[in-house]
């Protein structure tokens, strides 16, 4: 059996670095993100601010008292969210084995990773570099060989740290660390340990297993496991993509076919990019309509074999939307989803092009596009078809199948 490589990433203050991202004037300040005024508690902090004590789940009072020049911002967990989305994305470039902790914190499994070469460091090195090329933010990585050991060297060189424990140096690792380093180690089991000399991870590791049992039971024998560097955990995927999509709302709502026609290939476009980053592909697509008075209907249909395709996507969403006597009733919403996912090489169905050297064009001419997209934006390159689109106003784009 290969020996297992962890990475643990967290992004770096991730709530007050999403705020100075979308307001670079907050750069450098003592940025406080919390919920109410004055009841509410700290969901991030800044590192400015961390220095003044300022710490995520304190009281906003408190927080105020220590660090009164504090600029204190509500939460958009929207905002959060959406990059979150974008960064897992990321990460699931690399390996389908990404246990997610929160938005902002993962475990993966890279043993297997069959697309990349090279080490555990590397790989994970080539994940910071996507994160922050591709949302501006950083984020710190620890390498190991477990759970336990990646989660710790995560938090050693923050922000923007990489830390690797090699295989064997996992005990030299965590013996000078304080005991409070290691999970389950709260104020009330520190005051307990104190009274055995323990303060650090190394003095647990030399106290006699049965002695821990008799103080602590059970709980004591997994602390001295933890503290041999001893963790067999997997890292579980949280649960399995089922579906693939994008819906819009309309501040405007759509009643000529060629305008909604145009949508549905905005919409296919952003389905295709987004199961092409997941590495995946979908023989059912589903078309969702909202229309003005708020009724609702679905229509889908499976594919003979599996598309990421945006002209596939787009075909088939448009002869759904023909079965809905599209413009009979104003539009308010739209949305296109794949679902009956496979991992990308399955055989694709592509609608421009026949043979196998065509088909070949058509998967480097989508990869090339989904860079250019990825780096530069959305807007820096389209289909012909929709630069004349109308301007429709601000739409609420919702994402709700990821």
């Amino acid at each position: 059996m290969p020996e297992r490589k962890i990475i643990h990433l967290d992004m770096d203050a991730f709530y007050a670095s999403v705020e100075t991202l979308d307001d670079p004037s907050l750069k450098g300040k003592t940025v406080i993100v919390g919920g109410g005024q004055n009841r509410g508690v700290v969901s991030a902090a800044s590192y400015e601010a961390r220095k003044y004590g300022v710490h995520s789940a304190m009281p906003i009072m408190t927080a105020k008292k220590l660090c009164p020049h504090g600029i204190f911002l509500p939460v958009r967990m929207s905002r959060y969210k959406e990059i979150s989305q974008r960064v897992f994305a990321i990460f699931l470039r690399f390996t389908p084995l990404v246990e997610p902790i929160s938005l902002d914190e993962a475990f993966l499994d890279i043993t297997a990773s069959k697309h990349l070469s090279g080490s555990a460091e590397e790989i994970a090195g080539q994940i910071k570099k996507l994160v922050f090329a591709e949302t501006g933010l950083t984020i710190s990585a620890g390498v190991a060989t477990c759970k336990l050991i990646a989660k710790i060297a995560s938090d050693f060189q923050k922000p923007d740290g990489l830390t690797v424990v090699e295989p064997g140096k996992e005990q030299a690792f965590l013996a000078p660390l304080p005991i409070s380093k290691l999970w389950g180690v709260g104020k009330a089991t520190q005051k307990n340990l104190a009274l055995l000399g323990v303060y650090t991870i190394g003095d647990l590791a030399k106290l006699p297993p049965d002695l821990m049992h008799k103080k602590f039971g059970k709980h004591g024998i997994h602390l001295y496991q933890c503290a041999l560097g001893l963790d067999d955990r997997e890292v579980t995927p949280e649960h399995d993509i089922k579906s693939v999509g994008h819906e819009e709302t309309f501040t405007n709502d759509l009643t000529a076919l060629e305008d909604i026609y145009r949508e549905l290939l905005t919409l296919a476009v952003k389905v295709g990019r987004r199961i092409r980053r997941y590495e995946l592909t979908g023989k059912t697509i589903t078309l969702k309509v909202k229309y003005q008075d708020f009724t609702q209907i679905t229509r889908s249909l499976t594919l003979a074999k599996a598309t990421s395709d945006n002209q596939q996507i787009f075909k088939y969403a448009k002869e759904l939307m023909k079965k809905t006597r599209a413009g009979a009733k104003p539009i308010r919403l739209l949305g296109i989803s794949l679902s009956n996912l496979e991992n990308i090489g399955t055989p694709e169905q592509i609608g421009l092009f026949s043979g196998k050297k065509e088909k070949e064009k058509r998967t480097r001419l989508h990869k090339a596009v989904d860079t250019i997209v990825d780096k530069f934006g959305p807007d820096r390159l389209v289909p012909a078809a929709l630069i004349k689109s109308p301007d429709k106003g601000d739409k609420d784009d919702e994402e709700n199948h990821l």
